[in-house]
């Protein structure tokens, strides 16, 4: 599932290609604000993404990875 990340004052956002389902990751952020902490995800090839809860702009869910084809 690919998740895009935007963080204020900033012109591009941090996409992700997870392995888990939206719900824990939607709870993953949903605890993060609650107690105003970091949000700390970690993407499917292992790229970890720390981000203040403070500065997130948006945390959108979008639909599940399609196979890609070529050479990543």
């Amino acid at each position: 599932m690919e998740i895009r990340i935007g963080v204020q004052q900033t012109t591009r956002e941090l996409v992700l290609d997870m392995e888990d389902d939206a719900n824990k990751v939607a709870k993953l952020v949903a605890d993060s604000i609650a107690k105003n902490d970091v949000l700390d995800l970690t993407d499917a090839k292992g790229r970890r993404v720390m981000v203040p809860v403070a500065k997130l702009a948006y945390v959108e869910f979008g639909l599940a990875a399609a196979t890609r084809v070529g050479f990543n």
